[in-house]
């Protein structure tokens, strides 16, 4: 899956997940995961639909957990061990998706030219998100 595919059919992913609404999302059971494997224009694939569930539910455990999604962000002594937790929790989070999601939150994360040093590959894309959400 790529995220130029994702980008480009954002608008069906927000109409049919809610407007991403966590409360509502983390609500869906087996009608809605139907739904969604019906819905025109997102990927049809039973297991990210439902990670996607998972996700919403697990942000909602954390705000019980912690207080506040912020509140569990730093409550690491550093990146590698909020990334590390964060994959664990989160259900098809990599490293790029743990470091975006991270950095459009507000949580502390490395430089991103530090950080693309330890990845495998370049990320343009990525690139062009950071410099796009930068202030």
């Amino acid at each position: 899956m790529s995220w130029a595919f994702i980008d480009a059919r954002w608008d069906d992913y927000v109409t049919a997940f809610e407007s991403f609404d966590v409360a509502k999302v983390a609500a869906y059971g087996d009608t809605e995961v139907d739904r969604l494997m019906n819905a025109d224009g997102i990927i049809h694939s039973k297991s990210k639909l439902e990670g996607t569930i998972r996700n919403a539910r697990t942000l909602l455990d954390m705000e019980r957990e912690h207080g506040s999604i912020h509140a569990y962000q730093t409550s690491f002594a550093d990146y590698d061990a909020l990334r590390k937790d964060t994959k664990k929790r989160f259900a098809f989070l990599g490293d790029l998706s743990t470091y975006y999601w991270l950095f459009r939150t507000g949580a502390p994360v490395p430089d991103l030219e530090e950080w693309m040093k330890g990845q495998d590959r370049d990320h343009p894309r990525m690139r062009e998100m950071v410099r796009r959400h930068t202030p």
